[in-house]
Order: structure tokens, then C-alpha cells, then sequence
């Protein structure tokens, strides 16, 4: 998929401050039909909206049929109930005062079902406790660890089924599946990444089968992420939802690293050079405080005018881009900027430019940047 952008219109350009996040609306749409396409089936979609985290989006794909969303923290899961989801995943083990805060959400937004993930008996029944003293019914799915170690039980860990058959006998809880997430899995080569899903599979099935000898059910599998997504998405269990996140907006690091995948950059950075330091140098205002910092130091933004330049020094606000090409721009000059990480990039604006056809047309609040929106 290329890693063009779409033109904007130079008077348009001008009239943006920078640095300023914007979004091609073009190539957002195109991304959500290409993620139901892969899907197959809206039913078979439950899209992460760490991403974008905006109301409006979570808009676009109700009109799509899409209404289950998954997402990271709290202010996620209201603005998805906020904006008309009836099913969200919380998918994060609810620990603290999170625990409150998730059980008071579920009160005020009775016409969505909210479920979270868990792998430890002690914050799984503080869960309860809050959940039945409140009078609401949290889903619960086993946060099963296929390799990734990051959070969750493996399959087999002693103990794992039956951590899983208690949810059904605590008050204020529901059994709601798994979440199978294997974000280890990032073969260039989408067979090798089959084959790796595959290989994992039969784990996730006998813990099933383990879970059901019980008594249980195991009604959903969330899994994978945007690199798996179509690894799952062509399997034939009827129990899988498919959790992309990344591609509804897309970026370069994805680009790049997964070439199969059918989506292109929908979102970019408008950046000014501000100085000119030196003959082959140029300083531009996307300092790491204005695009994702967690990608390696010179890797952290692709410049489709300028592909090969190399990023010297990127600091709070500046960014010192290297290339026989820096005399052809003066101060005030805009480029476009391509995220490596899109997801966190986002948080870093509390609105997006939103452009269609090279135009700017609206203006989109990025909902859930911050940690608490109500609750």
C-alpha cells in the first residue's frame, strides 16, 4: 500500500497553524470499508479505537453496522457509549479506583454492555463486589496469554480454567470469552504470520475445551490486533472477533512493516520549517511533544517529500532534518508529516483538521486524549 498522501490545496495549507493533525476523510472511509471487507461480516469486527479515539469515528462505523469496540482506558469506553456503541471491552485487568470508575460508567450507559479483562482472583472479585453493590452485570473474558507476556494467563497455567469458571459464580459478573492478544506476532510475511496464529490456536482451543468441562461458556474470542487481523478474520470459528485499531487511520510504521495489509495513511502532521541552521539542514516545528516518541530516535515520522532525509535532533519542539535538498526550503515552508506510531500521536492534539478532496471541511475532537472525560 503506498505511502503517498492525498493533496491539500496550498491556500489551505497556509491557513493551518502547525504543527496541526489532519485527516484525510477520503482515505479514512476507504480504510473502514477495507477492515469490513477483510472482516467479512460487521459481527465479526470489534475495532480498537485507541487509535483514533474520536466520537465521530465511532459515528462512522455505526453507520456501517459496526456497534462492538474495543478499547484501553475508561474515557475510551464512554466515548463509545457516548457516541451510540452497545458493546465495549474494556481491554485492560481494572485494578483501584478504576474498578469504581468502570462500574459507575455501566450505570449511567445501561443500553451498552461493557466487559473487561482479567487474570488474577483478587481484582476480580473486588469487581464483583462493586458491581453487584451497584446492581449492574460486567462481562468478564479470560485474558489469555499466547506469547506475548505482557499481561494475561497462559492456557496452561494450573488454575487458569478455574479462574475462569469463577466469574460465572460471582454475583454482578458474566462469562464473555477470551481476549487472544498476540502482539508479538510481527512477520513481514502474512503466511509466516498464519502459520504462527495457527500454531498458537490449539492452545486457546483446549483451554476452551477445559473451561467448558466445567460448566462454562465461552461465548467470544477477541483477537489479535491490526497485523493479525487478517490472520483471524479467515478462520472459521464463529466465536472470533477480529480487534484491529491501527488501520482505521494507518500509518508508516505499519505501512512499511506489513505490506499485505489493505490500508493507507489516513491521518499526517502539517509542519513548518522554522530555521536553517546550516546548508544541508532544516528545523521543523514536529518536536517529539508533536508526533508519537516511541518509535527508535530518527525514525519517528516519515516526510514523503523527502524519504531519505536523516532526523539529527529531535527535541521538545524542534525537529533538524539533514538533506542536499534543505536549500530548496525557507522558513515558513510546510510539509506533511506521516507518524510511525499513529496511535499515540493522536492524544497529542485535542482536534483534527479533517480534509476531503484537498479541502479542509471540518473539525473533529479527539474525544478521549485524556485520561477521564466523566468517570
Amino acid at each position: 500500500m503506498s505511502l503517498s498522501l492525498p493533496a491539500i490545496r496550498s491556500e489551505e495549507l497556509q491557513r493551518l497553524p502547525s504543527p496541526q493533525l489532519v485527516i484525510f476523510r477520503d482515505r479514512l472511509l476507504s480504510n473502514l470499508d477495507s477492515m469490513l471487507k477483510v472482516a467479512r461480516s460487521p459481527s465479526r469486527l470489534r475495532p480498537h479505537c485507541k487509535t483514533h479515539k474520536m466520537h465521530r469515528i465511532i459515528r462512522l462505523w455505526l453507520e456501517r453496522g459496526v456497534c462492538k469496540h474495543k478499547a484501553a482506558t475508561i474515557a475510551e469506553c464512554e466515548m463509545c457509549a457516548a457516541a451510540g456503541a452497545t458493546d465495549v471491552l474494556y481491554a485492560y485487568n481494572p485494578v483501584g479506583p478504576n474498578i469504581q470508575r468502570l462500574v459507575s460508567l455501566a450505570g449511567a450507559y445501561p443500553q451498552c454492555r461493557f466487559k473487561v479483562t482479567t487474570d488474577h482472583e483478587g481484582p476480580l472479585r473486588q469487581l464483583s463486589a462493586a458491581a453487584a453493590a451497584a446492581g449492574v452485570t460486567i462481562g468478564v473474558m479470560l485474558d489469555v496469554n499466547v506469547g506475548m507476556d505482557r499481561t494475561g494467563i497462559t492456557p496452561e497455567t494450573p488454575g487458569a480454567a478455574e479462574l475462569y469458571d469463577l466469574v460465572r459464580q460471582l454475583p454482578g459478573l458474566e462469562q464473555a470469552g477470551f481476549q487472544v492478544y498476540d502482539g508479538h506476532q510481527r512477520q513481514a510475511d502474512l503466511m509466516q504470520r498464519r502459520v504462527a496464529v495457527a500454531e498458537q490456536w490449539p492452545r486457546v482451543l483446549q483451554l476452551r475445551a477445559a473451561v467448558e468441562s466445567l460448566g462454562s461458556q465461552v461465548p467470544t474470542f477477541a483477537c489479535g490486533g491490526t497485523p493479525t487481523f487478517p490472520c483471524y478474520a479467515a478462520m472459521s470459528d464463529p466465536a472470533i472477533e477480529t480487534c484491529p485499531g491501527t488501520s482505521v487511520l494507518s500509518d508508516s510504521g505499519y505501512g512499511n512493516a506489513f505490506p499485505d495489509l489493505p490500508f493507507a495513511p489516513a491521518a499526517a502532521i502539517v509542519t513548518r520549517v522554522v530555521s536553517r541552521p546550516a546548508a544541508n539542514r532544516m528545523t521543523l516545528d514536529v518536536g517529539n511533544k508533536a508526533i508519537a516518541a516511541d518509535p527508535p530516535k530518527g525514525a519517528r515520522v516519515l516526510f514523503p517529500e523527502l524519504p531519505d532525509a536523516v532526523q539529527d535532533i529531535h527535541s521538545e519542539e524542534h525537529l533538524v532534518l539533514v538533506t542536499p535538498e534543505a536549500d530548496k526550503y525557507q522558513p515558513g515552508d510546510v510539509l506533511l508529516a506521516i507518524p510511525v506510531h499513529v496511535c499515540p500521536t493522536s492524544a497529542l492534539y485535542d482536534r483534527a483538521v479533517v480534509v476531503d478532496n484537498g479541502r479542509i471541511v471540518d473539525s473533529w475532537e479527539v474525544t478521549s486524549r485524556n485520561r477521564r472525560i466523566t468517570w
